[in-house]
């Protein structure tokens, strides 16, 4: 089947880099969001993001533009009516991420496929709210933060996903530079399971007074290989997510997912990270000064 013209629902830095990496790729993108102010914020940092990739190698100036012109915002999903594929990418809950599903549904061709870009709710779940005939047709796309840098997608389908519709999806995602990794629909999946408890560690680590956020985060990159330590990762995805991933693990899975009470404490101080600028560091204008 042809998946050519794409949707992205939600335009914060996850969905909207979504739907930037599909429009670099060529394909046709719509984007939108609550408010036609936060689709507009999310498409011009995008300049911001192509300017990077630029400065690094990774596209050309030409690309670029071509990308941006792909790509536009939507103020209602009655414009998604064309759409071969869409990305729903709103913030990780339930009722909103099924509340979205249903009202694609409703808007949506027959033939067309619905994503969730969900870190850790089920997607049996979530299709499970869809009428019978689309949840074949409904299955997970977890993609990682950044996503124009990050090239793995966990790919779920849920109990009622058409096999032949996770091969097109994850044929699709290949297509467009990613690596799609097919994962069983469990809570979490798999890197996030994975993640959260080396997480909640570091965490634990810093409450015990063993080392610093910043010494972690240098054992880490020095030590393990990894790109980034765990706390320039929370702040990067923001400290309420993470937490909001770890609380429903802990549900789930009980006690060795359960959230460390320094990482409750920062969020309920509103240190969330970059975006807000305070979380393990401190930024200014979206750049760590501490």
């Amino acid at each position: 089947m042809t998946l050519s013209k794409i949707g992205v629902v939600g335009a914060g830095m996850m969905g909207s880099e979504i739907a930037l990496v599909f429009a670099l790729a060529g394909h046709d993108v719509l984007i939108s969001d609550r408010e036609k102010a936060v689709v507009e914020a999310g498409i011009k940092k995008l300049r911001t993001v192509l300017d990077a990739g630029i400065s690094r190698g990774f596209y050309t100036s030409e690309q670029a533009d071509a990308a941006m012109s792909r790509l536009r915002g939507a103020n209602t999903l009655d414009q998604y009516a064309d759409r071969d594929f869409v990305v729903e990418a709103v913030f990780e809950d339930e009722r909103a991420k099924a509340d979205v599903h249903r009202r694609l549904d409703l808007m949506l061709k027959p033939e067309a496929v619905i994503a969730s870009n969900t870190s850790s709710i089920s997607i049996t779940t979530l299709g499970g709210q869809l009428p019978e005939p689309r949840r074949a047709r409904f299955l997970g796309t977890h993609f990682f933060s950044p996503v124009s840098r990050m090239k793995l997608v966990e790919v779920i389908p849920g109990l009622d996903t058409d096999p032949a519709i996770a091969d097109s999806v994850s044929q699709l995602l290949a297509s467009v530079g990613k690596e799609p990794v097919r994962v069983k629909d469990v809570v979490g999946f798999a890197v996030n399971r994975l993640l959260h408890v080396f997480v909640i560690e570091a965490i634990r680590l810093v409450e015990e007074g063993v080392a610093s956020p910043k010494d972690i985060d240098t054992a880490c990159k020095l030590g393990l290989g990894h790109p980034v330590g765990p706390f320039e990762l929370m702040d990067g995805v923001t400290n309420n997510l993470s937490l909001d991933v770890q609380e429903i693990l802990h549900a789930n899975y009980g006690p060795r997912f359960l959230p460390r009470p320094l990482l409750k404490a920062m969020v309920r101080a509103g240190y969330n990270g970059r975006k807000s600028g305070r979380g393990w560091y401190r930024y200014k204008d979206g750049k760590r000064v501490e």
